[in-house]
């Protein structure tokens, strides 16, 4: 049987960093999407603990400046993005520049210098990937995706889409109820 799961991405990063500090009896205070300060000193030991218990999700302690810069654009992109309670009216390199403290300009050079993409790209690619959660699991039409995410017009989103996923929104909706239907049938 197969299951297909609705999740809040914010949430469940957060659940996951409780769990490890906690399981490390760790004094800490979660500041923001990917931001933890600890409250106490800890040992190299506890450090390397730490370390290791979060690479098995995938989460990585980010140590240079730059890096750190690098992950609060991606974390206030993915947020801008993701979160609904987030409403831009600015463009989106006004925002990060107010958001982060620095001109677009120095984010966006540094931004590349580290992933060897842009902020655009990135920003692209998470839109992307919001609107295909939303495609697969809300009753939203690409009319109104496209206004949630700050699109221009549909024909925007969806050329996006297709640049970025090599098929039009239509074609993975039709591709994702095929397959549904097809593990439906398994089922029955």
């Amino acid at each position: 049987m197969k299951l297909f799961l609705k999740f809040d991405f914010n949430t469940v990063s957060k659940k996951i960093l409780e769990s490890k500090f906690n399981g490390l009896n760790l004094e800490y205070k979660i500041i923001g999407f990917g931001e933890v300060e600890l409250l106490k000193k800890i040992k190299p030991e506890e450090y390397l603990a730490l370390n290791d218990s979060l690479n098995d999700y995938g989460i990585e302690i980010v140590e240079s400046q730059k890096g750190i810069l690098v992950q609060k654009i991606k974390d206030t992109i993915i947020d801008m993005v993701f979160n609904e309670d987030i409403i831009v009216n600015v463009k989106s390199s006004v925002y990060l520049s107010e958001k982060l403290g620095h001109s677009y300009g120095y984010l966006s050079n540094l931004f590349s210098e580290i992933t060897y993409s842009s902020i655009e790209n990135f920003m692209i690619i998470q839109k992307i990937e919001y609107s295909k959660q939303l495609l697969l699991n809300s009753e939203l039409n690409l009319t109104e995706i496209a206004f949630k995410l700050n699109y221009s017009s549909v024909a925007h989103l969806s050329t996006q889409f297709k640049n970025t996923t090599g098929i039009t929104p239509s074609a993975f909706q039709r591709i994702i109820l095929k397959r549904r239907d097809i593990a439906q049938q398994k089922a029955n």
